[in-house]
């Protein structure tokens, strides 16, 4: 179940986007949508997941504000596209998780420092974007990510991903 609960103009940096929020029965998730996507093909997509500490503290220890800025600007120069914000801070743990991996993090990989605290290396589930992306009408997606499992992940659920490709960070 994919519940949409309300949608507005929001106006960015980078243009105006349809921010549309969505409700599965334990989490919300947000969609912020350029242009015309019903019925689109490769439409320019990231999924994003929530990060207290470089969303809303401007932290310089991570990318993910660097990320979404570079999401933004990628589909504010394509004219079309669509992020799927998800509430999976901590790879899906929780902020607790992401706290206490990170006295792991200088000596390990960041999937690791996740297991030494006692949790799972990435616990996010990615069955609500493809909810929401089908939602949309969108056919099929070019995604905006480095990482080939978020792909594999949305493809076993149905998305047609016809192409990936890193964000430009610079």
């Amino acid at each position: 179940m994919m519940i949409r609960l309300a949608d507005r103009e929001l106006c960015t940096r980078f243009g105006v986007f349809n921010e549309v929020l969505y409700y599965d029965g334990q989490r919300e998730s947000i969609a912020l949508v350029m242009g015309d996507v019903d019925g689109g093909e490769n439409v320019l997509c990231r999924l994003h997941s929530a990060c207290i500490g470089g969303h809303v503290f401007n932290s310089i220890e991570c990318e993910c504000a660097a990320e979404m800025a570079a999401a933004q600007a990628a589909i504010q120069k394509e004219g079309r596209g669509v992020i799927v914000y998800l509430d999976q801070e901590g790879k899906g743990n929780g902020h607790l998780a992401l706290i206490e991996s990170i006295k792991y993090k200088k000596e390990h990989g960041q999937a690791e420092a996740y297991r030494l605290a006692g949790f799972e290396a990435d616990a996010r589930n990615y069955r609500p974007a493809a909810k929401i992306i089908r939602e949309l009408g969108i056919t099929s997606i070019n995604m905006l990510t480095g990482n080939p499992a978020k792909a594999a992940d949305l493809a076993d659920e149905g998305i047609t991903v016809a192409d990936t490709r890193p964000l430009d960070l610079e």
